[in-house]
Protein backbone atom coordinates (compact mmCIF):
# COMPACT_ATOMS: atom_id res chain seq x y z
CA UNK A 1 0.00 0.00 0.00
CA UNK A 2 1.30 3.38 -0.80
CA UNK A 3 0.52 7.06 0.68
CA UNK A 4 -3.24 6.18 0.32
CA UNK A 5 -5.99 3.79 1.77
CA UNK A 6 -6.46 3.33 -2.15
CA UNK A 7 -6.01 0.79 -4.46
CA UNK A 8 -2.79 0.65 -6.24
CA UNK A 9 -4.33 1.73 -9.50
CA UNK A 10 -6.62 4.58 -8.14
CA UNK A 11 -3.10 5.80 -6.44
CA UNK A 12 -1.28 5.35 -10.03
CA UNK A 13 -3.81 7.49 -11.79
CA UNK A 14 -3.38 9.79 -9.27
CA UNK A 15 -0.20 10.43 -9.46
CA UNK A 16 -0.68 10.31 -13.23
CA UNK A 17 -3.34 12.69 -13.62
CA UNK A 18 -1.07 14.97 -11.24
CA UNK A 19 1.72 15.24 -13.08
CA UNK A 20 -0.24 15.42 -16.31
CA UNK A 21 -1.79 18.58 -14.68
CA UNK A 22 1.79 20.20 -13.07
CA UNK A 23 0.85 19.32 -10.03
CA UNK A 24 3.96 18.78 -7.65
CA UNK A 25 3.13 17.35 -3.41
CA UNK A 26 5.93 20.31 -2.80
CA UNK A 27 3.44 22.97 -4.09
CA UNK A 28 1.00 21.59 -1.84
CA UNK A 29 0.34 22.86 1.94
CA UNK A 30 -1.31 19.73 3.65
CA UNK A 31 -3.13 20.62 7.25
CA UNK A 32 -5.41 18.53 9.28
CA UNK A 33 -7.87 19.61 11.37
CA UNK A 34 -10.91 18.66 13.13
CA UNK A 35 -14.01 18.78 11.16
CA UNK A 36 -17.51 20.00 11.19
CA UNK A 37 -21.25 19.13 11.25
CA UNK A 38 -22.03 15.46 12.55
CA UNK A 39 -20.48 12.92 14.18
CA UNK A 40 -20.48 13.81 17.64
CA UNK A 41 -17.60 13.39 20.12
CA UNK A 42 -15.50 11.23 17.01
CA UNK A 43 -15.45 14.40 14.63
CA UNK A 44 -14.65 16.51 18.00
CA UNK A 45 -11.76 14.87 18.80
CA UNK A 46 -10.03 13.51 15.64
CA UNK A 47 -8.43 15.80 12.83
CA UNK A 48 -10.03 14.00 9.89
CA UNK A 49 -10.55 16.95 7.87
CA UNK A 50 -7.91 17.86 5.15
CA UNK A 51 -6.73 21.17 4.37
CA UNK A 52 -5.15 21.38 0.91
CA UNK A 53 -3.75 24.68 -0.96
CA UNK A 54 -1.80 24.77 -4.03
CA UNK A 55 0.67 27.34 -3.58
CA UNK A 56 0.99 28.53 -7.28
CA UNK A 57 -2.94 29.12 -8.16
CA UNK A 58 -4.46 29.78 -4.24
CA UNK A 59 -6.62 26.74 -4.73
CA UNK A 60 -8.04 25.43 -1.28
CA UNK A 61 -9.49 22.64 -0.48
CA UNK A 62 -11.74 21.02 2.46
CA UNK A 63 -12.53 17.28 2.35
CA UNK A 64 -14.00 15.78 4.69
CA UNK A 65 -15.87 12.63 3.24
CA UNK A 66 -14.88 9.93 5.67
CA UNK A 67 -13.41 9.21 8.48
CA UNK A 68 -10.67 8.03 7.23
CA UNK A 69 -7.60 10.98 6.66
CA UNK A 70 -6.07 8.50 4.32
CA UNK A 71 -8.91 8.90 2.07
CA UNK A 72 -9.42 12.62 2.75
CA UNK A 73 -6.27 13.19 1.52
CA UNK A 74 -7.19 11.32 -1.41
CA UNK A 75 -10.36 13.05 -2.32
CA UNK A 76 -8.72 16.15 -1.53
CA UNK A 77 -5.57 15.48 -4.20
CA UNK A 78 -8.89 13.99 -6.85
CA UNK A 79 -10.89 17.69 -6.26
CA UNK A 80 -7.60 19.80 -6.57
CA UNK A 81 -6.69 18.06 -9.81
CA UNK A 82 -10.51 18.87 -10.97
CA UNK A 83 -10.59 22.51 -9.90
CA UNK A 84 -7.46 22.88 -11.63
CA UNK A 85 -8.24 20.93 -15.19
CA UNK A 86 -11.17 22.88 -15.05
CA UNK A 87 -9.40 25.85 -15.04
CA UNK A 88 -6.34 24.93 -17.54
CA UNK A 89 -8.51 23.27 -19.74
CA UNK A 90 -11.57 25.69 -19.54
CA UNK A 91 -13.76 22.12 -19.94
CA UNK A 92 -16.06 20.81 -16.63
CA UNK A 93 -15.09 17.95 -14.93
CA UNK A 94 -16.78 14.44 -15.08
CA UNK A 95 -18.22 15.17 -11.55
CA UNK A 96 -19.25 18.71 -12.35
CA UNK A 97 -21.25 17.42 -15.78
CA UNK A 98 -22.77 14.99 -13.47
CA UNK A 99 -24.12 17.37 -10.94
CA UNK A 100 -25.18 20.28 -14.49
CA UNK A 101 -27.14 16.60 -15.57
CA UNK A 102 -28.51 16.10 -12.28
CA UNK A 103 -29.65 19.63 -11.69
CA UNK A 104 -30.87 20.05 -15.16
CA UNK A 105 -32.96 17.08 -14.60
CA UNK A 106 -34.36 18.07 -11.45
CA UNK A 107 -35.63 21.38 -13.00
CA UNK A 108 -39.39 22.56 -13.51
CA UNK A 109 -41.01 22.59 -16.81
CA UNK A 110 -41.72 25.86 -17.84
CA UNK A 111 -45.61 26.93 -18.21
CA UNK A 112 -45.49 26.54 -22.24
CA UNK A 113 -43.85 23.62 -22.49
CA UNK A 114 -46.11 21.88 -20.35
CA UNK A 115 -48.59 22.97 -22.46
CA UNK A 116 -47.25 22.17 -25.25
CA UNK A 117 -46.99 18.54 -23.71
CA UNK A 118 -50.13 18.89 -23.05
CA UNK A 119 -51.52 19.77 -26.50
CA UNK A 120 -49.29 17.27 -28.01
CA UNK A 121 -50.95 14.09 -25.98
CA UNK A 122 -54.51 15.51 -26.68
CA UNK A 123 -54.31 15.32 -30.58
CA UNK A 124 -52.30 11.73 -29.99
CA UNK A 125 -55.65 10.63 -28.13
CA UNK A 126 -57.45 12.11 -30.73
CA UNK A 127 -55.57 10.29 -33.43
CA UNK A 128 -56.27 6.69 -30.66
CA UNK A 129 -59.69 7.55 -30.99
CA UNK A 130 -60.10 7.51 -34.64
CA UNK A 131 -58.59 3.99 -34.59
CA UNK A 132 -61.27 2.36 -32.75
CA UNK A 133 -63.61 0.01 -34.75
CA UNK A 134 -66.92 1.74 -35.51
CA UNK A 135 -70.34 -0.05 -33.54
CA UNK A 136 -72.70 -0.77 -35.71
CA UNK A 137 -75.62 -0.30 -34.00
CA UNK A 138 -78.33 0.76 -36.47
Amino acid sequence: MGKFAVSDTKEQALISLMDRLGIKEEQLEEKFIRGSGNGGQKINKTSSCVYLKHLPTSIEIKCQRTRSQSLNRFHARMELCDKIQEQTEGEESKKQREIAKIRRQKSRRTRKSKEKILADKQKHSVVKQNRKKVSSKD
